[in-house]
């Protein structure tokens, strides 16, 4: 039988989500948890991976066990857990579910705090700069949309063409959250569209030089990469 589990977890805890050896990572943290639980080795197929210090609200993975799973399955795999990464819910699936491949849509957030210290934040980017909101937003109707992202993501692919549906900047209190919601999202695209979207609103770029740079892959892009610790995995839709 193939499940279905819904997840949070602290970023800054692990080493990133996929297995590695002799790192301490999400994936391998909770393979040992299930595995422990269910006394026999469990494996997990993620909805994606995410980096170092990335943090999730909600993800998702599949996994096999062939028998039902124990009534009290959730609480003690939580206890195993200790916190580190919660489960929140299980949904029993039919075999051929795939975690990653059936994703429909994922929604992503990255919170720029302007209240800035020198101190430690393992949760939002601290910025030094007074940011433009209105800039801002009209910076994030450019890049909502279908596009090819060639300026936008890290390393190469043979296609680099995504429909972003949404993206939200709103302002609460000392914070500037930003919004990505899209069908899928390439390698550190979300923190490449936070940080064009950042260097608008510090005045770095115009309104037009950003658009050139999307509409244009052969332009060089020279935007801002937001670190990793202010980016939330929110949610998956399937």
């Amino acid at each position: 039988m193939r499940y279905l589990i819904y997840f949070s977890y602290d970023g800054h805890l692990f080493h990133g989500l996929e297995r590695q050896k002799n790192f301490k990572t999400v994936q391998g943290t909770l393979e040992e948890a299930l595995t422990k639980v269910l006394k026999e080795p469990i494996f997990i197929k993620a909805s994606g991976r995410t980096d170092a210090l990335v943090h999730a609200l909600s993800q998702t993975a599949h996994f096999d066990y062939a028998k039902k799973l124990p009534k009290d399955f959730k609480t003690k795999l939580n206890l195993v857990l200790n916190n580190e990464i919660i489960i929140q819910k299980i949904k029993k699936k039919n075999k051929d579910f795939h975690a990653r491949f059936m994703v429909k849509e994922k929604t992503y957030r990255y919170i720029i705090n302007t209240k800035y210290t020198k101190d430690i934040d393992y949760y939002t980017m601290r910025t030094k700069y007074n940011l433009d909101i209105k800039m801002m937003k009209k910076a994030s109707q450019i890049l909502t949309g279908k596009h090819d992202f060639h300026n936008f993501i890290s390393g190469t692919r043979d296609n680099y063409e995504v429909d972003i549906k949404k993206i939200k900047v709103k302002k609460k209190q000392n914070l500037i959250i930003l919004e990505f919601k899209a069908n899928h999202f390439y390698r550190y695209m979300v923190r490449h569209l936070a940080g064009a979207i950042y260097d608008v609103g510090r005045k770095k770029i115009g309104l037009e030089n950003l658009k050139k740079m999307l509409d244009e892959p052969n332009v060089p892009k020279n935007l801002s990469v937001l670190p990793a610790q202010g980016l939330y995995l929110v949610k998956v839709k399937y």
